[in-house]
Parts: structure tokens; sequence; C-alpha cells
């Protein structure tokens, strides 16, 4: 897939074609420039920050294509697998961009056969354990012309790395069983996340095949409202200075010097939705300051960890209450007594 002569013009000729994510301009020129050389990316950064909707964006600028209908999206005239090559499948079809986009999640528990496929018993009683007509194919075939998007590639395990290696280096699989080459031309895109405990270490081989692309949290506090205004959903009414407290609220955790791990824009979302719940339960109009504190703990408080020094003398929800207390009366205190007046 000569990805430079299909995204050329559209990464020249639209301003955004990134529009599923708000902001992140760097990040997004970044992976246009990788993409048009044909690179492999690792888009790096902390959870819930939009690493999996740019992926899909990705596939979404992928044009119509017109491929056989099987497992691995074989090009009429450039099939590939055992069955098009036989001309056992000569139906074609029209598949979206967004429909070969083949996401993998990241586990101790996966396997080379979900990655490369397997012998399907059934196949193998009709056509011979040794016929490749026998063979099902995983999810690099699977992404074949589209997308293939790994998710936590740091949480598999070493021998699922390996695996990996070939098809990254040379686009093409060995299939140990029957030791025949298929080829597998994808965009891969993968993300690793730098605050899991729970990961591999990656060889210095692997990572070579890559190029990392570093995301962060959003840019301000405008870009992040207006996420949490589009993605999120509301209830009742909100007006511009309960929106910016619950955003200024998560955006000031990310700074606080006590805490190692910090909440992401899930959070923030998570917190302005049930704010929105509280006040529709309570009968008020519009979320006011009482819904917002009243939400804050169950929202945030599993979400940050607290450094040593605070973690063995006050727990999290402990220390996401008084926090907000403490923020509220530092830069909302005129917003906590009007509410207290009013009727919501």
């Amino acid at each position: 897939m000569k990805i430079n002569n299909t995204l050329k013009k559209i990464f020249l000729e639209e301003n955004d074609c990134f529009d599923d994510i708000l902001g992140q301009e760097k990040v997004k020129n970044e992976i246009k420039s990788a993409l048009l050389m044909n690179r492999h990316i690792v888009i790096y950064g902390p959870p819930g920050i939009g690493k999996t909707t740019l992926a899909k964006n990705m596939a979404k600028l992928l044009p119509d294509l017109e491929v056989n209908d099987c497992d691995f999206n074989c090009l009429p005239d450039n099939p590939i697998c055992p069955t098009c090559i036989e001309k056992q499948n000569l139906k074609t079809i029209t598949r979206k961009g967004a429909d070969r986009f083949v996401r993998v999640q990241g586990s101790p528990d996966l396997s080379s056969e979900d990655l490369l496929g397997d012998i399907d018993p059934i196949k193998a009683l009709k056509h011979g354990a040794l016929s490749m007509l026998a063979f099902t194919p995983g999810k690099i075939f699977k992404a074949n012309n589209g997308v293939l998007f790994f998710d936590e590639l740091n949480r598999c395990p070493e021998k699922l790395q390996n695996a990996l290696l070939q098809v990254l280096e040379e686009r093409k699989a060995t299939i140990g069983s029957y030791d025949v080459d298929i080829d597998a031309n994808f965009l891969f895109i993968a993300t690793m996340n730098p605050h899991d405990s729970n990961t591999e270490k990656l060889s210095d081989v692997l990572l070579d095949r890559f190029d990392v692309i570093y995301m962060d949290y959003p840019e301000n506090h405008d870009i992040e409202a207006r996420i949490v205004n589009s993605k999120a959903q509301s209830m009742v009414e909100i007006d511009n200075i309960h929106t910016e407290m619950i955003v200024k609220f998560v955006r000031d955790l990310r700074d606080n010097e006590n805490l190692e791990k910090v909440p992401s824009v899930r959070a923030t979302i998570g917190l302005f939705e049930r704010a929105h719940a509280n006040a529709f339960l309570k009968g008020h109009k519009s979320v006011t300051y009482d819904d917002i504190q009243d939400a804050v703990e169950s929202v945030i408080s599993h979400r940050i960890r607290l450094k040593p020094s605070i973690r063995y003398i006050q727990e999290p929800n402990e220390f996401i209450r008084k926090e907000f207390e403490k923020f509220a009366d530092e830069n909302f205190s005129d917003v906590k007594s009007n509410d207290a007046g009013g009727d919501g």
C-alpha cells in the first residue's frame, strides 16, 4: 500500500484532516510526516488523551477500496490468500477505510495465533491439515490494505514482540506450519502508556522499527473545555463558569506536586457528566457547585496516585475532597456563595 500516494493529496489540501481530535497540532503534523514515508508509529502518552481516536481517524482517511470478499482484503489484481489465489473467491466488494481498521489489545494472554492465525480444524478435515486452505488468518492479515492498531504495545509478552519483527520489517509474515510467506501491507499504529506498571520491556530491535510520537494532555483550558462540551452527555443546563470550574480543577490536579499519577481527560468528562446527573436527580434546572462537589470523590479519587509522602497519611478520596474545597475557595468563592443562595 503506497501510503504517500494515497494520503499526499489529503494532507496537502485539508487543514485539519484529523478532525476527530481537538488541538494536538504538533502530534498531527508528526503523524502526517511519518505516514507519508510509510513509517510505523508508536503514539506514546498517558491514558485518555485520544491516542485510539487518532488511529481510528487515520483509518477513516483511507479511500474506499475494491477488494475480494475474503478475510485478507485481497486486491483483485494482487491476491495473497490461498482462496483468492486458487480463484475460489472472485466476488469483489467495496470496503471503507474505517472497515479496514483492526484493533489488537495488548495483553499477556495474547498469542502468536491471535496475530498470525492458525489451522481451522473444520477446514483441515475438508482440505487436509497441510493445505493452506485450512489456515484461518489472524489480525495481521485481516488488517491487510488497512490499519493495524496495537493498543498498549508494551503489555504484550516477548514472544509476541518477536512475532512482529518480520512483518514490520518486510511487510510479510512466515506461516511456520506451511513454511510460506504471505504479504501483509498495512499502516501499523501502536500506543504505549508510560504510567502503566504492568508492562513488558520492549526490545531495542523492536523499538528500532518505529517512530515514536509523544502526545500529552490537551494544550490549554479552552481546548479541553471544547472536548468536554463535544464528547460529554448533558441532562440539564450548565453555564460557562461551572464548566470552567470542572476543567480547571482537573487541569490543576495535573500540576499538583503531591500526585505521581494524575487524572486524564476522561476524568474531566466524567466529572462533567456526573455533575449533570446529580443536578437532574435533585431537580435542579442547571448544574450547581454542590452537584460538582458531590461527584468529585467518586470520579477522581481512583484516577490519581498519591506520592508516598502523602499516601501514608491520607486516603485519595479525602485528599481529593480537601483539594476541591480549597480550590473552590481560592478560585470560585463567589460561585459557591451564589449557588448556596439559589435553588439551582
